[in-house]
């Protein structure tokens, strides 16, 4: 009789034990925080630079040319002004990234010199050509950029744009399509 007694207390402590298990999941733990691959000085300069062309871009799409001077200027300030010397890459990479910026920055220049608003989305269209290219030479990791593409643009010849969000806003032709256009790629190297 104690063998029943003894055997049946180890099934329930057994079928308990099993039921804890259920209820009582280990939460998953977070690996450890990501490091960018470039330094906080760097990253920051180029948030600015980033902030300034979308601010830009959005200066298009509402067609007012006071702000597109404005935020043409505060663009080529952070152009003029990125901390290359902070990036952590060999010098082939910083002397390529230093011409693609001065590239932004003469291109720039051009585009307040422009009286013509679609003169002066050309020049933003080279700005976006080269900032693309810049973007992928300094692989900067600290957020996702779409990059778009109109093929009407320009009397169909087509264009490209940088965005902060895959909602499609055309700086090119606004009043007509605004959202004329589609993601031609999202650039991502942000730490997995």
């Amino acid at each position: 009789m104690k063998k029943f007694v003894l055997y049946g207390l180890v099934l329930l402590l057994a079928a308990c034990k099993g039921n804890d298990e259920k209820v009582k999941q280990e939460p998953q733990r977070v690996g450890p925080l990501t490091k960018s691959a470039n330094s906080e000085a760097f990253n920051q300069s180029f948030g600015l630079l980033l902030t300034h062309y979308y601010d830009l871009k959005e200066d298009f799409v509402s067609e007012n040319v006071g702000d597109i001077s404005l935020a043409a200027t505060n663009l080529m300030i952070s152009a003029d002004s990125l901390k290359l010397n902070e990036l952590k890459a060999d010098s082939n990479i910083v002397n390529t990234a230093r011409i693609y910026s001065l590239g932004i920055s003469s291109e720039i220049k051009g585009l307040l010199g422009e009286k013509d608003l679609e003169a002066k989305r050309k020049s933003f269209q080279m700005v976006s050509d080269q900032l693309y290219d810049l973007i992928r030479t300094v692989r900067y990791d600290q957020a996702i950029i779409y990059h778009d593409y109109c093929p009407m643009a320009f009397n169909d010849q087509g264009a490209n744009w940088l965005s902060n969000t895959a909602e499609i806003r055309n700086p090119y032709i606004p009043k007509k399509m605004i959202t004329c256009g589609e993601v031609k790629d999202s650039i991502d190297f942000r730490p997995k």
